[in-house]
């Protein structure tokens, strides 16, 4: 979210750390009399109660990150696509709720300089469009395929025009896209409806394939921990779990392996450098970074809300879409 949260009550639950020093000599045994002893008062320097007053020091807090370009005026940005042939990012804004069947989401066409080059190329409502809260998305020759609630959209990814729908039975909250170099097409879906507090599970879990324009299962099942964000890789498919924080891959026959928990959860985006992974945190407001099996350590901090991050590999740049504050930062991260 896919990657409101008006939507998505999180529980962050964060273990508090404890403080670390050296352990005080022992205090001096008591001293007894039989009668009072008279005693010169001590002369205070000062020194005891600085001892006693010095507390542990912390460590200092890295700076927050720079970002290298940031776009505003967005509407519930959820992902963010880099398309290179065009030299472009594309993001999928939901306007709203991810589970409206409202028809006014939207694609934004961004510049790598920094500008909002078009705000709706691609607007439900409009020019034959319908989409009603777009998520992830991929490109496979020349076809934008994006994820909308349970079926996925197509449009030609030069000029926006609608190319047709491909339904996925019994989805429920379509969320993340990844194309493999074979062609095929993946879609998760992260088994969410809409309750009374926000959104909740419904067990839908699962990741399909979609070969040759037919969908199937590829995992299915709520041990998948609500399956969020994908990439390819050369040995199956990488997941992100928004539900149970994990990361893990599936091979060809839809089985776990190499699973692993980055610090926090509320998994979002993953994107693959090479044989490192990065990965977006919403429980963390952080960009992680590590490798299958882990461990994941900080890339990015104070990211709010971070959803389904892409990345630029023109400019070595992480690009991630803030879902509540309705904007897009990119940040050198090579």
């Amino acid at each position: 979210m896919a990657r409101s949260l008006v939507l998505l009550p999180l529980a962050v639950a964060l273990a508090s750390s404890a403080c670390g020093g050296e352990t005080p000599p022992p205090a001096p045994p008591p001293v007894t009399s039989a009668a009072p002893v008279a005693t010169t008062p001590p002369v205070d320097t000062g020194a005891a109660s600085a001892t006693a007053s010095a507390a542990p020091a912390e460590p200092p807090k890295p700076a927050a990150p720079t970002p290298a370009a940031k776009y505003t005026g967005l509407a519930t940005p959820e992902s963010v696509l880099y398309d290179a042939d065009a030299d472009r990012y594309l993001v999928s804004n939901i306007n709203g709720k991810p589970t409206d069947k409202d028809n006014n989401g939207f694609i934004s066409v961004l510049s790598p300089d920094g500008q909002v080059t078009t705000l709706k190329w691609i607007e439900g409502g409009k020019n034959k469009v319908k989409l009603d809260a777009p998520k992830g998305s991929a490109i496979v020759k020349g076809v934008l395929y994006v994820a909308d609630i349970s079926v996925v959209r197509s449009f030609d990814a030069k000029s926006g025009a609608p190319k047709g729908d491909i339904a996925i039975p019994g989805a429920t909250f379509l969320n993340d896209m990844a194309a493999g170099p074979d062609g095929k097409l993946y879609v998760s879906d992260s088994g969410l409806k809409m309750g009374a507090n926000g959104l909740e599970p419904d067990g839908t879990d699962a990741v399909y394939v979609i070969d040759k324009g037919k969908p199937k299962a590829l995992a299915k099942g709520t041990e998948l921990g609500g399956p969020n964000g994908l990439v390819v890789v050369d040995k199956g498919v990488v997941v992100v779990t928004f539900g149970s924080g994990e990361v893990y891959r599936l091979d060809d026959k839809g089985k776990k392996a190499d699973v692993a928990k980055p610090p926090t959860g509320g998994l979002d985006g993953v994107v693959a450098l090479g044989d490192t992974l990065v990965v977006s945190s919403w429980q963390g407001s952080a960009v992680y970074r590590g490798k299958l099996g882990g461990p994941f350590e900080q890339a990015l901090g104070d990211q709010k809300s971070p959803a389904d991050i892409g990345y630029d590999t023109k400019r070595g740049r992480v690009l991630v879409p803030h879902f509540t504050e309705d904007t897009v930062e990119t940040y050198d991260l090579k």
